[in-house]
């Protein structure tokens, strides 16, 4: 198997690196090649992850390189993690916002739409790439945020792609791990858009049967969950389901810009990791995962995509939490849109499983959020400021005229150069 990593400078990038050395009965990969534009990133996390396979007897090649015509040729499999503007661009995502008094965020609101906007052009540029060089029924995955938006795209287009996030995948190990059982044990009642999600139902498969012990893990575990999540737990116990983290924008807006306003963005802080990691990289003698890596973030994300990897090349047809076509498994949306629920995965394709009827409110958000998410994508895909501002007026965290115009001119003027439309 030929697998290519598009974004393969990354500093996660050594984390899927340990993910497939150890996973390589699941994933026998034969060579795994790197791209990235950043020569200087190639060169130290290139030579990481050829000492990281060496020193765990991995056999494959790694090849870094610059040429993604060349790094996708001939693929079985292409990931897609790249981040258009570096940490730059994020900490203008992460700030811009507040000076209409909303938060910053890399992923939602105006900042995640920033994103959008920078991102989804050149994701398009490379799956055409990919489409042209890589094997006809190779597999585009997608990690790059907004991973809902930007799969969307790659569908919209006739890619055969789908979308990765390890939201689930980490509920799924601290359920696991509360519960005192094997994490394989657990099958997650997931459901919602990427980065905006609840865990409904945490089905656990035993000797007498399969049990849903959500129910049991709010009983003896809320106040422990609620501080993990930041929200209240009061709110979890009315909800009955655990929010991901991201629903915090969403809960607890007010409370989060506060706490932004008076501390570093996330940007900076990742900053000064991916220096260390750097510095790490380039050591001769380091040729495991180091544990300074686990302040990135991306926690299980490389055992997620091993395991979706697997699956679509292999056809397993087992259950994992992908970003799809909604195809009627949320009745209330189109079935173009992308949503992230459970779904069975093998070579021939995806198909969710089916959803209970969700409660008014949560659908309503999901609803709300989705409708703002068509927009985006159209902006992203078309250009234009009158597009711009009718996202951002759509988004429940901004909804107001007055703020859409204003953080319009804002993110213009941050992101001009990545946005050949409005040069």
């Amino acid at each position: 198997m030929k697998l290519t990593v598009v974004g393969g400078g990354s500093t996660y990038t050594p984390e899927l690196i340990d993910g497939f050395a150890r996973m390589r009965e699941l994933l026998p990969i034969e060579e795994l090649w790197l791209v990235d534009t950043d020569p200087e990133r190639l060169r130290l996390v290139g030579g990481m992850s050829e000492r990281m396979f060496r020193a765990a007897g991995h056999s494959g090649r790694i090849v870094a390189t610059q040429d993604l015509v060349a790094g996708v040729s001939d693929a079985d499999a292409v990931l897609i993690q790249l981040r258009v503007g570096g940490q730059a661009a994020r900490h203008g995502d992460e700030t811009f916002p507040h000076e209409c008094g909303c938060i910053g965020q890399e992923t939602t609101g105006a900042g995640g739409f920033a994103k959008a906007l920078r991102t989804v052009p050149v994701v398009l540029r490379v799956a055409e790439t990919v489409r042209a060089h890589a094997k006809p029924d190779a597999w585009i995955v997608d990690f790059t945020n907004p991973v809902g938006i930007v799969t969307r795209a790659l569908l919209q287009e006739g890619h055969r792609a789908v979308g990765l996030c390890n939201v689930a995948i980490g509920f799924q190990r601290r359920f696991a791990s509360l519960l005192g059982v094997d994490h394989t044990a657990i099958t997650l009642g997931h459901v919602g858009l990427n980065h905006l999600t609840w865990e409904r139902a945490a089905y656990v498969t035993d000797a007498s049967g399969t049990h849903d012990a959500l129910p049991a893990l709010l009983a003896a575990d809320l106040d422990q969950l609620a501080e993990e999540i930041e929200l209240p737990a009061p709110l979890i116990s009315m909800l009955g389901s655990v929010p991901s983290y991201y629903l915090r924008y969403y809960y607890a807006h007010d409370e989060v810009l506060r706490e932004q306003l008076g501390a570093p963005t996330r940007a900076e802080a990742v900053q000064e990791v991916e220096r260390a990691l750097l510095d790490l990289y380039a050591d001769p003698s380091v040729d495991t995962k180091p544990d300074a890596l686990a302040k990135r973030g991306g926690a299980f994300y490389s055992e997620a995509a091993v395991d979706l990897i697997a699956s679509l090349t292999s056809n397993r047809r087992d259950t994992q939490i992908v970003n799809l076509r909604n195809d009627g498994t949320l009745p209330f949306l189109p079935d173009d849109h992308v949503i992230e629920v459970p779904a069975v995965v093998g070579t021939d394709g995806l198909t969710a499983l089916p959803v209970e009827p969700l409660p008014a409110d949560i659908a309503g958000l999901i609803s709300h959020v989705a409708g703002y998410e068509r927009l985006a994508l159209d902006a992203a895909v078309h250009g234009g400021r009158g597009r711009v501002v009718r996202a951002l007026l759509a988004h429940p965290l901004v909804g107001q005229y007055d703020k859409a115009e204003k953080l319009t001119d804002l993110l213009l003027a941050r992101n001009r150069e990545h946005l050949a439309w409005a040069r």
